[in-house]
């Protein structure tokens, strides 16, 4: 089984199919699985929505229901089926069978776009990981389209040898979960050193902000227009996928340090967002998050309620967010922002940022804690510093040293503890 390679999908024309229990709206998800297939470079020829109570084992959509996509396959000249769920191994085969085409599910299609747009090597290493896990259960039903899935070379393209009795298909099991093994072992190596990366950023007080939301709401935008970060920012789903960092100065001569995450989407499958917890896990640890959203979608509550969903199953409880209605350019008439951690912008134009940055300010936490100190006679040296970079409101020399009542800075608080009286 080959390693990730670009352009994988490539001039393909595909039906779009979804099959409608009442469990989500299917048009609007249908919708969004046409701008995923665009963003994939495939052309939509036909899109097919059936109304079930329940998706049919074997194949999805029925017998009845098969034969008929399967005409629309010939006289469309379509080269594959896009299914917007997750489908089993089983289906996948009976599906091809029927068809004589290639079949890719919703899940193998963000993971493809996964696959284009990592640029880091933790990027690729999950990528890679969470497509294999994604596969190895499905390879029996991977016909046609594992050749546009960077398989079809199989384990003996890496050199293994088959066993006495040993199928192909069991070669290529074994080979994966070689592969499998390794990829995890590479990633938590890397989820370390961004680990480590993170604690060094605590020791030297660096503040945090992670910059969420649904893909494709311009947060990338949003960063270049605030640090001039010049990360890809495309209308495309997943444009970006690697976090960038970059300083941002606030008002009030305070820095933070903004970080763009990975968008998200509605019925984003759970293992996808476990596969990419380390790079979420920015957010997790940040201390402030700028919810971003599309105002001028009509989706943008719903858009703000994904986001909200998935940094809750990442555990995310008690950070201060700060909502980012973005794209208010397009917005003919901006209406009062309602709710106090709510800010209306427009990235492009820049407009309303004043009220962004003076509203980041004043949700981070405190750079400075006021504290009373007796500080020794033979460490007054300290006080210079403390009077450097934070206020003195009292000063009072006593017997034991320098009694102070000061606003200290948070680089200082550390050294500071150890010198700490009760306040008055």
């Amino acid at each position: 089984m080959p390693e990730l390679t670009e352009n994988i999908i490539d001039a393909e024309r595909a039906v779009l199919v979804s099959v409608d229990t009442g469990a989500f709206d299917a048009e609007t998800s249908l919708a969004e699985l046409s701008e995923l297939a665009d963003a994939a470079g495939i052309e939509t020829v036909a899109e097919i929505i059936q109304k079930r109570p329940d998706v049919d084992k074997a194949t999805c959509v029925g017998s009845g229901k098969l034969e008929e996509l399967s005409g629309y396959v010939k006289s469309l000249d379509a080269s594959m089926i896009l299914f917007d769920c997750e489908l089993s191994a089983t289906q996948l085969r009976n599906i091809e069978k029927a068809c004589d085409t290639a079949v890719i599910d919703r899940t193998m299609l963000i993971l493809e776009i996964f696959a284009r747009r990592a640029q880091s090597r933790e990027g690729k290493v999950q990528v890679e990981l969470a497509r294999n896990r994604y596969m190895l259960p499905r390879l029996s039903g991977l016909g046609k389209s594992l050749s546009r899935l960077g398989g079809g070379g199989g384990a003996a393209g890496a050199g293994a040898r088959r066993g006495k009795g040993e199928t192909m298909l069991e070669l290529d099991r074994r080979h994966l979960r070689r592969r499998i093994q390794l990829l995890e072992s590479q990633l938590e190596g890397l989820e370390k050193r961004r680990g480590e990366m993170r604690r060094r950023r605590r020791k030297d007080d660096v503040v945090t902000a992670a910059i969420v939301g649904y893909t494709n709401v311009g947060k990338s935008t949003l960063l270049n227009a605030l640090t001039d970060a010049g990360v890809l920012a495309e209308d495309k789903l997943f444009a970006t996928l690697d976090p960038t960092a970059r300083a941002l100065s606030l008002p009030m001569g305070r820095s933070v340090m903004l970080i763009d995450t990975v968008g998200l989407i509605r019925r984003l499958p759970h293992h996808l967002v476990e596969a990419f917890k380390s790079t979420l896990e920015e957010a997790v640890h940040a201390d402030l998050l700028l919810n971003v959203c599309d105002a001028s979608s009509n989706d943008a509550e719903l858009q703000i309620k994904v986001t909200n969903d998935v940094l809750k199953s990442l555990g995310v409880m008690d950070t201060p967010v700060l909502t980012v209605l973005n794209k208010c350019d397009l917005i003919k008439e901006i209406a009062p922002v309602s709710g106090m951690n709510t800010v209306a912008v427009s990235a492009k134009t820049h407009f309303g940022f004043e009220n962004l940055l003076h509203k980041i300010e004043e949700l981070l936490p405190p750079a400075q804690r006021r504290m009373r100190l007796l500080i020794p006679y033979e460490q007054s040296g300290f006080i210079a510093e403390i009077r450097k970079s934070g206020k003195i409101f009292e000063e009072k020399y006593v017997e034991n040293g320098t009694e102070i009542d000061a606003l200290i800075d948070k680089k200082l608080v550390g050294k500071a503890s150890a010198f700490t009286r009760p306040l008055a």
